[in-house]
This record gives C-alpha cells, structure tokens and sequence, in this order.
C-alpha cells in the first residue's frame, strides 16, 4: 500500500541522490534555521568558501529544495530560502544507490531530530513564557492494527497540513516579527517489537 504524503512534493531519485551530502543538508539546515542568506554568509557559517557554497547551493536550487529570494540583494547577489512546502522521502527506492541515499537521509533525521531537542531544552529555561506554555513533549504507545495505525497517521498528517499552509502563506512575512518562530513538530509512528506471523508468509 502506498504511502500518503502531505507535504509539497515526494523527492524523486535524483533529488534525493543529490540531497544526502553533508554539507547540502548543513546549508539546507542553516536556511531552514536562520533563514534567508548569501552564499558568502552561508560560507562563514560552514567554514567553506563561497564557490563550494554557490555551487552546493545550485544543485539543491537545482532539485526544487531551495529558490532565491525575489526582492533581496544588491546587483547579482542572491539570497536563498528553503522552498515552502516541504517535502517526504516517500517508499524505498529499488536503485541501491538512491535506497542508500534514503538510508544516510534518514540517518541525518534521526541526527537533526536529537540536536533540536536538546538544543530546546538548553534554551527553554530563558525562552519567553508563551513560547514554553506553547510547547510540549509526548509519548505514546497505543494497541492498534496496521489500519487503525495507518488511519490515526493520516489524520494527524492532515492537521500539520492546515498549519504548514498557513506557515507558507507568510513565507514574505519578516522574519523579525516577534509573533512568529520557527516551530518544529517530530512526529514518528512505527510498531515495537512487531513480528511478521509466518502462517501469513
């Protein structure tokens, strides 16, 4: 059975052959964290020079993860944003390459996933009130079917949808507002300890 996706568009092969290189996914990142930057900027964060950074940000230009900025920059300089919408890896590629691809992204999820948290828990202690109140952490483990499973999935991915069109709706908006953050939601659901019934093999 195929899997929903609620975001923008599912990377394709090349996409996400191009996009499992560390230092696209720290540019992709940065962008993603900061917003808007110049590939000079970006290339002082990196420790980088700027054409390694031009052209890293070309080839992620290139597959539709990132787009310049209209408005921004003087003369021939540009400013890149990370493309709204957002995007999912959707099934496993068959071509090894593109399935290792996947694999080594994911991985980095995982990573990113781990870095975030902890740096919100470093930073909640002086973070403004209504951003603390606003927050939260969960777990749980819940007894369902791969149906009831897959239904309580879509349903969620349904409400991050409503607010990741309301969220790429201010994509102009300035990122000074004080109204406004960036606002992470990690959301995973897999079975533990799931084994196949070989009676059904």
């Amino acid at each position: 059975m195929e899997r929903k996706s609620y975001s923008a568009r599912t990377l394709d092969t090349g996409a996400l052959k191009s996009f499992a290189h560390p230092l696209r996914l720290r540019l992709y990142e940065l962008l993603e964290e900061r917003g808007p930057a110049t590939a000079t900027q970006l290339a002082g964060q990196v420790g980088e020079n700027t054409g390694a950074t031009s052209y890293h940000l070309r080839e992620l230009a290139r597959h539709e993860m990132i787009e310049i900025v209209p408005g921004m920059g003087r003369g021939k300089e540009k400013y890149w944003r990370v493309t709204p919408g957002g995007y999912s890896y959707g099934e496993t590629p068959p071509e090894p390459e593109a399935a290792e691809a996947l694999e080594f992204l994911m991985d980095d999820l995982i990573r990113q996933r781990g870095a975030e948290l902890a740096r919100w828990r470093e930073e909640e202690r002086d973070a403004p009130e209504e951003w603390v109140q606003a927050s939260g952490f969960g777990r749980r483990a819940l007894r369902l079917t791969p149906a009831e499973t897959a239904a309580m999935r879509d349903a969620i991915f349904a409400v991050l949808e409503r607010y990741r069109a309301l969220s790429d709706a201010r994509i102009e908006e300035p990122a000074a507002d004080p109204a406004l953050g960036r606002v992470v939601v990690h959301f995973d659901v897999f079975p533990v300890g799931a084994r196949r019934d070989p009676e059904t093999e």
